[in-house]
C-alpha cells in the first residue's frame, strides 16, 4: 500500500519516519499531477508548497493550531492531508470541494479566503481572540510575496509588529504572483535573498569562533557588524518582527527542524521561505504563470485543450490596435497581465503599460494622476478585485470625472472559482457611482466597438464589463455605439425582454421559446446600463404585458431594479420581471450548470414568463 493512502489527518502524518515523509512528499506532488489534469484547478501554486504543507501539519496540532492560507489557491496540499484526498475527483465541481479553504468543508479550514492579502490580518485577529480568552494555540499565517505587495498586507504587518502578538507569517518567495513580481517589495525580497550567502558564512565562522573562551562578547559584537555591513534591517524588523531566513522551503527535514524550534516563541515571527512555483513537474516549473490556473492538460506533453478565443484576448488586442494610433493611451495591470490579456499591448508599448502588482486601490488612482495629465488610462481587472478599490473608483476617479477607462473582465459567473471570484456585484457597486457610465458588449465586435468609443469618443469615468471565456454566437447590430443607446434587436407584442453583454444571446433564445408556444416577445440589447435608453424602453412597451430584465449581476441595485425606478417614476403600471441573482453566495461549479441552478437558462426563463403572464 503506498503511503498516499495511510495519511487521513494531520495524526496519520505524524506517525510517518522521515523517510516515509519524504517519500510522501513526491506521491503528493504526483497525485496533484494526475489530479489537476483531469479536474483543473490551480496547479504550480500547490506543487511549490508541498513540503511546507506537510512540515505545518507534521509540527503543528490543527486544527487547535490555525493555518491561515492566503489567496487560499495553494490550499490543495492541506486538503489531502486533512482527510479530502478521495474529493479531489469532485474538485470544484458543482457540488464538490472548493477550490479554496472553506470552513463549511472542513474544521481544518478556519477562514475563508480566495482574494490576496487578507491572511496576516485574520490571523492577528484570531492571535487577539487567543490571548482575550487566555488561550494557548499556535496562529500561522502562510502568504505569498507576490500577495505581500497588496496594501492590507503592510496595513497588518505594521499593526502585527507593533501589537507583539504571538503569531507567525510564512513567507512564501517564490517571485511570482501569476505573472513575475515586480514593485519595491520584490526588490527588497531579492536583497534579501542575495545575502543568503551572508547567513552561511557567518554561521560557519561564528560556530567556530564562539567555541573561543572570552571572546563571547566580541563575537556578538562582530555579529551586528557584520549584519549592517553585508544586509541592512529588513521591513519585517523594521516594524516589530523577529525575521528568520532566508530558507530553502523544500528542504522538508530542515523545515521540520525549523519550526519545531520557533512555534513556542512567543513574539511576533517571520520565516522567509523560498520556493520554486510549480515544483516537480517540468513543464509548470517553465512556465509557472501558464500552469497558475489551468483546464485539462496532458500529463505526458503538458499540452492543454484546445482553448477557444476570450474576451480577454479580444479586448487586448484591439486595446493594441487603439494604441498604434493613439499614443495617449496607457495600459495598467494588478498583477493581471496575461489573465486580462495584456501581452500584445506589453510586446508593442512597454512604456505605456504598468504592472503595479496585487494593489488595486493604488492603481485606480494612479489611474486618475495619469487621466489629470491629459492620458487615457485603462485598467484591466477582474470584477471580483475591482470590488478592493471601491473608494477609489468613487472618491479619486468618480467625484473628479476623470476619463478613466475600466476593463471589467470576468463580469457575471466565472464557474469553477466560486464565491469570491464570481463577478455578480459590479454593476451595483458601480451604478451608483458619480458620473460612471457602464456598457456591456453582448459579443466581440461588440466589445471592440465599446472599447473604441470608451477610449476615443468618451469623457469621464466608464466601465466596460465582459465575461469570462468566449462568446455564445455574434450578434446582429445595425446601430453603432452612442452614448445612452440601446438597440432593438427583435420586434414582438406580448412581452418586452431588456438584457446586456452576456445575457442578450440568453434573451433570444428564449424569446425563440415564447414564440414556439405563441408569445411574441420584443428583445432590446441595452447596450449601455448606466444610463438606461429610456427613450427606447418606453417606445416600446406599449401594448405589452409584462416586462423582463436578464442579468448576470445580483438583482439588489443592478439593472433591472434601475429599470423597475425608470417605469415606476414614469406611472408605468406594466409589471416587470427581475432575472439575476439573488444575492446568496453564487457556489462553484461550471457556468452552465450555475445558470441552470439559479434559473437563468433560456428554457427556466421562458418558464418563468409563462407563469408570470398567467398572473398578469
Amino acid at each position: 500500500m503506498n503511503i498516499l493512502g495511510r495519511v487521513n489527518s494531520p495524526d496519520d502524518l505524524k506517525k510517518l519516519n522521515m523517510r516515509e515523509l519524504k517519500e510522501y512528499a513526491e506521491e503528493v506532488r504526483q497525485f496533484l499531477i494526475n489530479s489537476v489534469s483531469k479536474t483543473g484547478g490551480h496547479l504550480a501554486s500547490n506543487l511549490g508548497v508541498v513540503e511546507l504543507t506537510i512540515a505545518l501539519h507534521y509540527v503543528f496540532d490543527c486544527p487547535k493550531d490555525k493555518l491561515v492560507w492566503d489567496v487560499g489557491h495553494q490550499s490543495y496540499v492541506h486538503k489531502i492531508i486533512t482527510g479530502r484526498i478521495d474529493l479531489f475527483d469532485t474538485l470544484r465541481r458543482l457540488g464538490g470541494i472548493s477550490g479554496f479553504p472553506k470552513t463549511s468543508e472542513s474544521p481544518y479550514d478556519c477562514y475563508n479566503t480566495g482574494h490576496s492579502s487578507t491572511s496576516i490580518s485574520a490571523a492577528l485577529g484570531m492571535a487577539h481572540a487567543r490571548d482575550l480568552n487566555n488561550e494557548n494555540y499556535n496562529v500561522v499565517s502562510i502568504i505569498g510575496d507576490g500577495a505581500l505587495t497588496g496594501g492590507m498586507a503592510l496595513e497588518a504587518l505594521s499593526d502585527a509588529g507593533h501589537s507583539q502578538t504571538k503569531m507567525i507569517i510564512i513567507l512564501n518567495d517564490n517571485q511570482m504572483s501569476i505573472s513575475k513580481n515586480v514593485g519595491g517589495i520584490s526588490i527588497h525580497l531579492s536583497n534579501i535573498r542575495s545575502a543568503a550567502i551572508y547567513n552561511k558564512f557567518r554561521k560557519k565562522v561564528m560556530d567556530t569562533l564562539e567555541n573561543t573562551p572570552g571572546l563571547r562578547s566580541f563575537i556578538k559584537h562582530l555579529k551586528d557588524s557584520l549584519k549592517y555591513t553585508v544586509i541592512p534591517h529588513t521591513i519585517f524588523e523594521d516594524v516589530g518582527f523577529r525575521y528568520l531566513g532566508p530558507f530553502d522551503g523544500h528542504n522538508l527535514f530542515g523545515l521540520i527542524k525549523l519550526l519545531k524550534r520557533v512555534k513556542d516563541f512567543r513574539e511576533p515571527l517571520v520565516i522567509h521561505i523560498t520556493t520554486i512555483k510549480g515544483k516537480g513537474y517540468n513543464p509548470a516549473e517553465l512556465n509557472p504563470g501558464v500552469f497558475h490556473g489551468v483546464s485539462h492538460f496532458d500529463v505526458e506533453t503538458g499540452i492543454f485543450d484546445d482553448k477557444k478565443q476570450d474576451y480577454s484576448f479580444i479586448f487586448g488586442e484591439k486595446l493594441s490596435e487603439l494604441a498604434e494610433v493613439n499614443n495617449k493611451i496607457t495600459a495598467i495591470s494588478a498583477a493581471m497581465t496575461s489573465g486580462t490579456g495584456l501581452e500584445s499591448f506589453v510586446r508593442k508599448f512597454p512604456d505605456r503599460f504598468f504592472d503595479v502588482g496585487i494593489a488595486e486601490q493604488h492603481a485606480v488612482s494612479m489611474a486618475g494622476g495619469m487621466a489629470t495629465a491629459g492620458f487615457t488610462p485603462v485598467f484591466a481587472v477582474y470584477s471580483s478585485f475591482l470590488q478592493r478599490a471601491y473608494d477609489q473608483v468613487l472618491h479619486d476617479i468618480g467625484l473628479q470625472n476623470l476619463h478613466v477607462v475600466f476593463g471589467v473582465d470576468r463580469a457575471g459567473i466565472v464557474g469553477e472559482d466560486g464565491e469570491t471570484h464570481h463577478g455578480i456585484y459590479d454593476l451595483s457597486y458601480l451604478s451608483h457611482i458619480p458620473n460612471m457610465t457602464i456598457m456591456a458588449p453582448s459579443c466581440f465586435s461588440e466589445l471592440c466597438r465599446m472599447l473604441e468609443y470608451a477610449v476615443n469618443v468618451h469623457n469621464g469615468p466608464i466601465a466596460v464589463r465582459y465575461p469570462r471565456g468566449s462568446e455564445e454566437y455574434p450578434i446582429p447590430h445595425n446601430t453603432p455605439v452612442t452614448y445612452g443607446k440601446g438597440e432593438l434587436l427583435r420586434n414582438g407584442n406580448d412581452v418586452l425582454l431588456l438584457a446586456a453583454g452576456d445575457m442578450v444571446a440568453k434573451a433570444i433564445d428564449t424569446a425563440s421559446i415564447l414564440d414556439n408556444i405563441g408569445i411574441s416577445a420584443a428583445v432590446i440589447d441595452l447596450r449601455f446600463i448606466k444610463p438606461v435608453d429610456t427613450k427606447i424602453l418606453f417606445s416600446n412597451i406599449t401594448s405589452k404585458r409584462l416586462v423582463v430584465t436578464m442579468e448576470d449581476n445580483v438583482i439588489s441595485g443592478g439593472m433591472g431594479e434601475n429599470v423597475l425606478r425608470i417605469l415606476s417614476k414614469n406611472h408605468s403600471k406594466i409589471p416587470v420581471l427581475n432575472f439575476g441573482f439573488n444575492g446568496e453566495p453564487v457556489v462553484h461549479g461550471k457556468v452552465m450548470e450555475l445558470f441552470d441552478l439559479y434559473g437563468l437558462t433560456p428554457e427556466k426563463m421562458a418558464f418563468r414568463i409563462c407563469e408570470e403572464l398567467k398572473s398578469v
